[in-house]
């Protein structure tokens, strides 16, 4: 773990000058000198280390005065792998802002949603990340708002309001403070595009090398709801639930980004779009500590050789998710995609599609909550499941949102009929992103571990693998990579 890196200042030194790639987003250099803050592997000569301070986050040094590299796009690095890996308040209140919850609520609506004063976050959040709430969402504005302008013809009035800012001045004066460019000149340096549908926005989404697709994305595709998702020369494509409108993504694997290309019925959503499509693919994970801590198990080493940098496919609606994953109980992959399907044919939200092979929102758990139980071909005692947990998140008893507190939803899922371990556990894995989340009873862990010689029973493999944590949903990668078999979703 790395919280707090920015403090020890000689390694923050070494990383600048051996321009470590692996550090981006982790901390920030601001140069005294210049007032210019960069990633660590900036491509400029490095400034000399007495120039040189460190700050925790993009915000912290715009406030300190700072003003964005115009080489190395510090504000374009991947996030801090921190926010995806704990569930403490800090962490839970970033993944909110980057959810957007600042600009839609304000810091009160942020408050409310974690259970805490405003003060309390207002003092956690400085004291770690060197800003507070406001800070922290202005930060995103601005990147927004650069996104917009470098890759839309947008005018810039609605640029500013479809990036969350109150109005065109604070817009103007935030995008030269923190570019030192004014918007027009921020547009007029790009060369010539071909002008795109409007709505849909080309973007590279950055990630920390290494990272290996195959798992990633073909989990994805394997188990993808006709309607919802697809699999089309080469990009996997999804409808998105958002909060001013509805999306489209097609997320297209690279060598050193993932190419993304947004359509948005609204552009106030493009940041929530950005967030949960890298929280999906798990673009901001460290592959390097996770595979370091992995290799030290002489079993998972070879496995962690042959194909580094997987990630945990995770999803871009955690209630959908659940959904999907009482569907999946006890059948076969095609059977659970049939299932939702049919779910999505007569309760989903029927959209548009360019492209014409996506026809539907996932249904949200209001609309499921009011179906007729008799209507679902399942049995009477999954009936029960289903029906008592669309119920739960439609009435707002049960959250599984990037606010979640992991261990609070895992004894919630816990008393719901139906749920046993291996429900919860791919739940707490793919929803809530639990990174130590494990499957010990999964038929395919447990043919994985025989094979390798691993205890296969439940007890005795999760004592074996207690030395994989905190990065046992990583090791569950690995080992489901090792099982040519269909993906069966078949324990409870």
């Amino acid at each position: 773990m790395r919280n707090g890196m920015h403090t020890d200042w000689d390694r923050c030194v070494r990383a600048v000058q051996s321009k470590d790639a692996r550090f981006d987003g982790w901390f920030f250099t601001a140069v005294l000198t210049t007032r210019i803050y960069c990633r660590p592997s900036c491509p400029v000569v490095p400034p000399k280390p007495e120039n040189m301070i460190f700050y925790p986050s993009a915000a912290a040094c715009q406030q300190a005065g700072f003003r964005a590299c115009k080489r190395c796009r510090p504000d374009t690095s991947p996030g801090s792998p921190a926010w995806n890996q704990r569930a403490d308040l800090v962490a839970r209140a970033m993944r909110l802002i980057a959810d957007g919850v600042v600009d839609r609520e304000g810091v009160p609506g942020l408050a409310a949603r974690l259970g805490y004063s405003t003060r309390q976050i207002e003092r956690q959040l400085v004291a770690e990340l060197g800003a507070g709430p406001l800070a922290l969402a202005r930060a995103q504005r601005a990147q927004t708002a650069r996104v917009l302008i470098e890759t839309t013809a947008l005018p810039m009035a609605e640029i500013a309001f479809a990036a969350g800012f109150s109005s065109i001045r604070t817009f103007n004066d935030t995008v030269r403070e923190v570019f030192a460019l004014a918007p027009s000149e921020l547009r007029s340096r790009l060369p010539k595009k071909t002008v795109v549908a409007p709505g849909v926005l080309s973007l590279r989404l950055p990630f920390r090398a290494p990272l290996n697709p195959d798992n990633l994305f073909g989990h994805l595709a394997a188990t993808s709801v006709p309607g919802v998702e697809e699999w089309r020369e080469g990009a996997y494509r999804r409808t998105l639930r958002l909060p001013y409108g509805h999306g489209i993504v097609a997320l297209t694997p690279k060598t050193d980004h993932i190419a993304c290309r947004l359509t948005l019925s609204d552009m106030r959503d493009l940041p929530v779009a950005i967030s949960r499509c890298r929280r999906m693919l798990d673009l901001d994970a460290d592959p390097v500590a996770v595979d370091d801590q992995l290799r030290a198990d002489p079993v998972l080493a070879p496995l962690v050789d042959k194909a580094p940098g997987r990630r945990v496919p995770r999803t871009v609606d955690e209630a959908e998710f659940a959904v999907r994953a009482v569907l999946g109980q006890q059948v076969s992959t095609a059977a659970a995609r049939t299932h939702a399907a049919r779910l999505v044919t007569a309760h989903g939200e029927q959209i548009e599609d360019a492209e014409g092979g996506l026809t539907h929102l996932f249904p949200a758990p209001e609309a499921l909550a009011a179906l007729d139980p008799e209507s679902l071909a399942m049995p009477r005692t999954r009936r029960t499941t289903f029906t008592t947990l669309v119920r739960q998140l439609a009435e707002g008893t049960l959250h599984l949102g990037v606010e979640s507190d992991w261990e609070e939803s895992r004894a919630r899922l816990g008393t719901l009929p139906g749920f046993g371990p291996w429900t919860v556990d791919v739940i707490a894995m793919r929803a809530l992103g639990d990174p130590d989340a494990f499957l010990p009873t999964d038929l395919g862990i447990r043919r994985a571990a025989r094979e390798l010689g691993l205890p296969s029973t439940p007890a005795a493999l999760t004592a074996r693998a207690a030395g994989w944590r905190p990065w046992r949903a990583y090791a569950v990668q690995y080992l489901w990579a090792t099982d040519s078999h269909p993906i069966n979703f078949l324990p409870v």
